[in-house]
Order: C-alpha cells, then structure tokens, then sequence
C-alpha cells in the first residue's frame, strides 16, 4: 500500500478550556480569528459548549465544559486549558487505518459514522502523548464545511496574516522522546529529518532534547521536545511540572509578513518573550544580509535565522493561559526548511527571565 496519501493535514486543533466563550473571544479580539461555527445545547449537543475559529487555512476549536462531571471538567481540573485534539484529514479512513493496523505500533480506536445533513462524517481516534488525540477525519461523505454539532456563525474578518500551521510541538517526558518518534515513523509513516541535542538547545542553566518528524513533503510537521539534565529547571520540565502530563507545548503560526502580523498582535495586546537587545548587534555578521530592517525586528522582538535554502523569522508568545504552558510561534520562512537553531540560546535566556519571575529556574 502506498504511504504517500494517508495523511492531507492537520485539519483543526481543539483545546480543553475553562470558558469557550472567552478563549474564543481572545482569539477573536487579539489573535484576528473568526468564529465560523458554534455546537451547543442551542444545536443538539448537551454536554460541551464550543466555538470554531479560522484564519487563513488554520482552524482552532474551543470546548468547554456544561457540568463538573464531565471529562472536559477533569481534564481542565487537572491540566489547565490545553490542546486535547490535533485532528487529521484523510482521504480514505479505511486505507489510513489499514496501514496503521499492519503496521502494529498503534492501536487504532472504532470508526464512528455521525449522520447529518451534510451528509455522513467519519473518523477514528488515535491517542499519543499524554492525554492527546488525533482525529482521522475522512469527509469524503461529508458536503459540509462545519463539523456536525455546529451551526454556521457569520463574523467579521479581522485577518492579521496568518496563512497556516507550521508545525505543532509536544514536550514529553525525559527518555520518551524516542519512542514517541518510533509511534510517529514505524506506526503512522511519517519520517524523522531533524534532530537537535542538549549541545544545540542549551544554556548554562537548562537544556532540552527534540526531534522532528514529518508527512508528505511537510505537510505535516511534528516536533518532539523532552527535557535535558543541566544545572536547573528546563522550561520542558516546567511545562510537564504544570500541566501534569506530556501535552503540546506551542503551535506555530506560518505568515507572509511577519512584521505585519506581529505588530497588529502587540497592538491587540498580545504580549512576546523579550529578546536580548544584544542579539541584533551582530546578527548581520551571523545570519548574513536579509530583507527586513534589522532595528525594526529590534523594536518588534523577532528573531532571525539562516540554513542552507534560506532564512527565517521568528517570535514567541509568552503563555496564553494562566499556567505556563501552551503558548504560539509566529514564523515566516524565506526559503529556510529548519526551526531556528541559531536562535535556541537567545529564545532559552528570555524564557529563563520569564521561569525566573515564577520562581521556577
């Protein structure tokens, strides 16, 4: 059976939160997503309240939870708010998981057939680090852009540039790295190109382990992150020390101009880590000549770093809930394939600053 089309994208993320309403409002105000749909009691759906989101190709579902007793209610108790879903479109679910059968590594959950006027939606679930999933989701019976359970939402668009996901990050536990890449590459197909150490991502405080895995030319991209021993706390740890379980860490958000976009978040409110104004005193003898204004990506914060088919630009969020968990990436790639290398010591100084102030380096 061919590999090569079992997997199209990463079709929408949802997160287990608190409220909905606010996540959603958030993302709307400050991040320029737009509700496109809406599943609750108002739609049939008696357990859970959630809001679908998009901009660009991105698409993002908040879920909250209507009693205490829920699995939502627990998961939120237990971890804060978090990404419990990175979803999957298929192309055809029976051959996807075929393949993820033969091969023996993944246990695949039951198809389940939900009927609607759209039509008839499948999918299956797959569990991987922590308590996240991915949905397979095939919609070749489905004649609906909204998910069953939603009902559409009619919104402004307020686009800040974001085209789509770039890749999603997990942080697991130390010495489960490896088998998580093995889950990935021997039980789903895809392929590991990447690899960084405790040499390449490191400060004389903390350092950490990841590698990369990818489907179909990059359609889809996964980084695995585990912590590294160094003299204090890596920010791995400290994410697995809050969230209570392997979990993903951030998603990164790919733009055409990253100087653009970022500027329209500062000016919503979206705070970023600081960068050391050192960092751009020599970063034209490091990176070479680039398009930007270097003493604008100083005033902005954002990062620059070269490989071998080109450049990057890039920022990070400080975290988006009240635990130090989950955050975003803005990235802008100019023909650069990797995820920033040059810039893991200066990223790793300015979130020490921000453990520091937690009193958690």
């Amino acid at each position: 059976m061919s590999t090569d089309n079992l997997f199209n994208s990463v079709d929408s993320i949802e997160f287990y939160v608190g409220s909905a309403k606010q996540w959603a409002y958030f993302h709307e105000k400050a991040m320029g997503f737009r509700i496109i749909g809406y599943s609750g009691p108002e739609t049939g759906v008696r357990d859970r309240i959630s809001y679908l989101m998009q901009q660009g190709e991105v698409k993002l579902i908040f879920t909250g939870f209507l009693s205490r007793e829920s699995e939502i209610s627990r998961h939120v108790e237990l971890h804060g708010d978090g990404v419990k879903d990175i979803a999957i479109d298929v192309d055809n679910l029976d051959d996807t998981l075929s393949f993820i059968r033969e091969n023996g590594v993944v246990k695949p959950g039951e198809i389940k057939k939900l009927k609607g006027e759209g039509g008839t939606f499948v999918r299956s679930e797959l569990n991987t680090y922590g308590e996240t999933v991915h949905s397979l989701r095939d919609y070749g019976e489905w004649d609906s852009d909204l998910l069953p359970g939603f009902r559409e939402i009619e919104s402004q668009e307020r686009n800040l540039g974001v085209k789509k996901i770039d890749h999603v990050v997990g942080n697991v536990e130390v010495n489960k790295m490896d088998p998580w890449i093995d889950y990935y590459v021997k039980g789903l197909g895809f392929t590991h190109f990447l690899t960084f150490d405790d040499k390449d991502i490191s400060t004389k405080y903390s350092s950490l382990k990841s590698k990369v895995v990818e489907y179909g030319g990059r359609k889809i991209v996964f980084p695995i992150n585990e912590p590294a021993l160094g003299l204090k706390k890596s920010q791995i740890q400290e994410y697995l020390d809050y969230y209570e379980t392997p979990g993903v860490q951030h998603i990164a958000l790919k733009t055409d101009n990253i100087i653009e976009t970022v500027r329209k978040l500062k000016s919503n409110g979206i705070h970023f880590l600081d960068t050391p104004g050192t960092y751009y005193d020599e970063l034209e003898d490091r990176v070479g000549k680039i398009d930007e204004d270097i003493e604008v990506l100083r005033e902005l914060n954002i990062l620059v770093d070269r490989d071998h088919d080109g450049y990057l630009l890039q920022i990070f969020t400080q975290p988006i809930g009240d635990r130090p968990t989950f955050f975003y990436e803005v990235i802008q790639r100019k023909g650069a394939t990797s995820f920033g290398k040059g810039n893991f010591k200066a990223l790793f100084e300015s979130i020490e600053k921000e453990q520091e102030k937690r009193g958690n380096l």
